[in-house]
């Protein structure tokens, strides 16, 4: 039974969740007066960032549009059903369409609610995606593989490119690691949730016996961080440049095109010898490192609010086990929601959706239980 203090504090949450919306709308409507006026148009900085911030705006203002009208409907076919003169079929029909309505404001009043949770806000940022082999060998390197091409896939699937910063190949098809840059926006939303150990169940190619081998593969995803972002003294980076090679240690380039920086305080080492080109090279591996020093800069502030780490989706963390890919059974499950696709065929070739959906689901969910 509900009680009287719960419906009180309900009340109280809706109560303030619609004054912020009220703001919100409030403040769209200036902000349009605001862009179309002569002054602020010639101040491009200003204009700009109005603009920015009406785009962010706009899809609460339209969901929020939306709920009043169902609200305004549902109150007029509550009084409707008031009138004592109205006949029984039109009584019908209005019971009928009240209950629509209820679940239609009950739907906008979700989504409202998900769309006022706060923001990641490196949400819409490009991704450094490093997948690096496991236990297991060079079935682990075969894995890492197939992982990395499941990530281009599903990158050309969504329209967005992918830019190869740093490959250590195995020579057999696999990798010992591999860094990838994928540009597009909303890629670190979707994204995100890839961190982590993904295991791997099949029969080598070089098991006679048909004996199933289990192995594993690493997958770090990070935004990609502008230079204002992290605070890197060139000073406290070393950079040795060489040759880049290939399998077996080959020389595949006659300079001196590939770079390592090493971090002195962090002891990070990044390499890259994608490009031929020592300049882009070391453009790159500046990227990445800029990467990883605000991802270990999350971690630590994350050790500090490790309550708000124990979701449902999972922390992120390197060292956790996120999903296991069984291909005599050709499933695919993702331990963190407790979801199973017998499509393991699509799924590593970039037909990821659905999983990535749940997993935003279930993150939405968790983060509305404290809203």
């Amino acid at each position: 039974m509900f009680s009287r203090t719960k419906l009180v504090d309900r009340l109280g949450v809706e109560k303030i969740m619609y004054d912020k919306l009220d703001f919100i709308k409030e403040k769209y409507e200036e902000l349009s007066l605001k862009v179309s006026d002569p002054a602020i148009i010639n101040d491009q900085v200003v204009w700009q960032k109005s603009m920015k911030d009406m785009s962010d705006m706009e899809p609460i203002v339209s969901k929020y549009n939306e709920f009043k009208k169902a609200t305004d409907e549902l109150k007029n076919t509550k009084e409707m059903l008031g009138d004592s003169s109205l006949d029984e079929e039109m009584r019908e029909l209005a019971k009928m369409e009240l209950s629509e309505l209820e679940d239609r404001q009950e739907t906008l009043s979700n989504e409202l609610r998900i769309l006022l949770l706060p923001k990641d806000p490196n949400d819409d940022k490009n991704v450094i995606v490093e997948v690096r082999a496991g236990t297991g060998g060079e079935e682990a390197g075969l894995f890492g593989s197939d992982l990395l091409r499941m990530y281009m896939r599903y990158a050309e699937r969504r329209g967005w490119k992918t830019e190869m910063i740093d490959i250590n190949d195995t020579g057999i098809g696999g990798i010992k690691e591999a860094v990838i840059l994928i540009k597009g926006k909303g890629a670190f939303s979707r994204l995100k949730y890839e961190s982590g150990v993904h295991r791997v169940q099949r029969v080598p190619e070089t098991e006679s016996s048909g004996r199933i081998h289990t192995s594993a593969a690493t997958v770090a995803v990070l935004p990609e961080i502008d230079d204002v972002e992290v605070d890197l003294n060139p000073n406290d980076v070393r950079v040795d440049v060489y040759r880049s090679s290939g399998n077996g240690g080959q020389s595949v380039n006659t300079t001196d095109s590939a770079v390592r920086l090493t971090h002195g305080p962090t002891g990070i080492v990044v390499t890259c010898q994608d490009e031929k080109s020592q300049t882009k090279n070391k453009e790159k591996a500046f990227k990445v490192l800029r990467a990883k020093l605000y991802d270990a800069k999350l971690q630590e502030q994350n050790k500090e609010v490790s309550e708000q780490r124990k979701s449902q989706v999972g922390t992120g963390d390197r060292s956790e086990r996120i999903r296991t890919y069984n291909f005599p059974q050709g499933r695919v499950s993702d331990h963190r929601i407790g979801l199973t696709l017998y499509k393991l065929d699509y799924f590593l070739d970039g037909d990821l959706d659905e999983i990535i959906d749940g997993l935003i689901t279930s993150d939405q969910a968790d983060k509305m239980k404290n809203f």
